[in-house]
């Protein structure tokens, strides 16, 4: 269970900085960018995926 976290968390801080990556430098990848409800808060939704991978707690 603990490495499913683990991956998890590494694939929210994955797409976290692809979508601020594709927001400010014009990249076209990352899942954030293509879900059809987070259209205009891509930025919001990145830093969202950023910061839950960055704040869970190592067991």
């Amino acid at each position: 269970m603990k490495q499913v976290l683990e991956i998890l968390g590494f694939l929210a801080l994955v797409q976290g900085v692809a979508g601020l990556v594709t927001e400010f430098a014009g990249w076209n990848w990352g899942l954030v960018r293509r879900l059809g409800f987070l259209d205009g808060y891509e930025v919001y939704a990145s830093v969202a995926l950023f910061a839950a991978a960055g704040s869970r707690k190592s067991v």
